[in-house]
């Protein structure tokens, strides 16, 4: 499973990149997406990149290796895994950009701004300097780095014991993607001689316990399949790639490490909690139509998370139902506290994200996020008994605004992103047929509702022409449909009535 609340990857083959890229430039002018830093920021990182960073213990002999998607260069986490006394020791290896940002310098304003990395299907849109981001503070393989090394005990049933993180020197034994990482750990077999394969097979043991964990706990997560769209004789069709199980079980490790920094923010008085609350009971019904629809079954008085958790996303309803879901993760926000010295403001009473049912907190991907950087720092004083650095102090009652701001651009960008890839995908098949399932109507004032239309006959209103919102089945594409009497919740034909790709637009009528 991935972290909850993950928005749909679409990438562009190199062939479908060349059609579409003219289109995403102008929405990255019409987003206001963040262009090239200033030339004072990018001479701060360069500077400081030169300079480099031999702070904390020197941890180089341990072997980490990192598992990313193919081709990155901006490594956020490393791990090594190995068997303790009574359980296991997680050690995770943080990037730590801190080291080369100078607070309230040229470039931490740049950073603030920005916020995040964006995404978008021809690439990505980097919250830092790429000096940074893909060299200097990247925990590439083989190479001398600074980061905030976790060490995590657990005991033999995967729960969590101790942690504490401390700064170190690493060096990277091996970069791995998600495949070969599967490869290799389903060709070690029980018994791994190689000591990288050791730390992989313990990525899988640890790996299903926490899951385990996370359903007894009442958690939920999305695994929502990355999408290509690659170019045909005539137009573009939608490629999935498979999820791996190795990813889920990755995910689960930056996971641990979010609830184990909670824990120390407490500890120490000061933090920043991820939250979310519950979801909202007319998401739920809508999702539960869904699911009906698609033939996923969801008996009564039982939790979404455990619907989730069993489905396969290489099943094109699956995939629907998943990316319908992903409603039910709406509304997270920040929470910061800070019970020391004159700026006190109390400590919050607990406060869970309802999809990890824990406290939890953003520390485990500081290059393409901004509030990691500062989680990390309050975990850093709270593990070595210090005072919170006053520059991450200063700063907490500003960062659930600046991080909810760069959230809303960037899923903004996302969303126009996403409109326009299925725009060119559906270009040319004006008329064509596909199945979905009806997810909401348009009540008659206009406002869309889950209950202006019944389940049963009274609800189908007869001839009158009502608007709504239908999901594909395959291709997984969320569209407005218009037709008489939508019948809510069922499984129906819908047919592609215009599509303009200028204006990023996709309907369907009922066929």
């Amino acid at each position: 499973m991935t972290i909850p609340a993950q928005r749909r990857r679409v990438r562009l083959s190199a062939a479908a990149e060349h059609a579409v890229h003219p289109l995403l430039q102008r929405i990255r002018t019409e987003q206001r997406v963040p262009g090239p830093f200033s030339e004072a920021a990018i001479a701060e990182a360069e500077r400081a990149a030169a300079e480099g960073s031999d702070a904390g213990l020197d941890l180089t002999d341990v072997p980490f290796l990192t598992i990313d998607p193919p081709g990155a260069r901006d490594l956020d986490q490393a791990m090594h895994l190995s068997r303790a006394e009574h359980g296991y020791l997680v050690q995770y290896a943080i990037a730590d950009p801190a080291s080369f940002v100078r607070p309230g310098g040229a470039l931490d304003a740049e950073l603030a701004d920005r916020g995040v990395t964006f995404y978008g299907p021809d690439g990505s849109i980097a919250l830092h300097p790429q000096v940074l981001s893909e060299e200097a503070a990247s925990l590439l393989a083989g190479r001398r780095r600074p980061a905030c090394v976790w060490q995590i005990r657990l005991d033999g049933d995967g729960a969590l014991v101790e942690a504490q993180v401390h700064r170190a020197q690493v060096r990277s034994r091996a970069q791995l993607d998600y495949r070969e990482a599967d490869r290799r750990i389903a060709s070690a077999g029980g018994a791994p001689a190689d000591e990288l394969d050791q730390v992989l097979v313990l990525l899988r043991e640890i790996g299903q316990l926490r899951l385990a964990q996370e359903r007894a706990r009442g958690g939920a997560s999305l695994a929502i399949r990355e999408q290509e769209v690659v170019a045909t004789e005539g137009g573009y069709r939608l490629v999935q790639r498979a999820q791996l199980d190795v990813e889920e079980w990755n995910a689960q490790i930056s996971l641990l490490t979010g609830i184990a920094a909670a824990g120390l923010m407490r500890t120490a008085g000061v933090g920043i909690l991820r939250t979310l609350p519950p979801a909202d009971p007319e998401d739920v019904a809508r999702v539960r139509r869904a699911a009906r629809g698609l033939g996923i079954e969801w008996p009564q008085g039982r939790p979404y998370g455990e619907v989730l958790s069993g489905l396969d996303s290489a099943v094109p309803a699956h995939a629907a139902f998943l990316q319908e879901a992903t409603s039910l993760f709406r509304g997270a926000g920040y929470v910061t506290f800070d019970s020391t010295g004159d700026a006190e403001t109390g400590t919050p009473p607990p406060s869970p994200h309802s999809a990890i049912a824990a406290e939890y907190a953003h520390v485990t991907a500081p290059l393409r996020r901004l509030v990691d950087r500062y989680g990390l720092e309050i975990c850093l004083a709270a593990s070595a008994g210090t005072v919170v650095p006053e520059w991450v102090r200063e700063a907490l009652p500003d960062l659930p605004g600046v991080m909810g701001r760069a959230a809303q651009r960037s899923s903004a960008y996302e969303r126009a992103c996403v409109n326009a890839v299925e725009a060119v995908l559906l270009q040319g098949r004006v008329g064509q047929v596909f199945e979905g399932v009806i997810v909401a109507v348009d009540a008659p004032d206009g406002d869309a509702s889950d209950g202006a239309a019944s389940d049963g006959p009274e609800g189908s209103a007869g001839a009158q022409v009502q608007r709504g919102t239908v999901v594909l089945t395959e291709p997984a594409v969320r569209a407005e449909v218009t037709g008489a009497g939508l019948p809510l919740g069922e499984l129906v034909r819908v047919r592609v009535s215009e599509v303009d790709v200028e204006s990023r637009r996709v309907r369907f009528s009922l066929a």
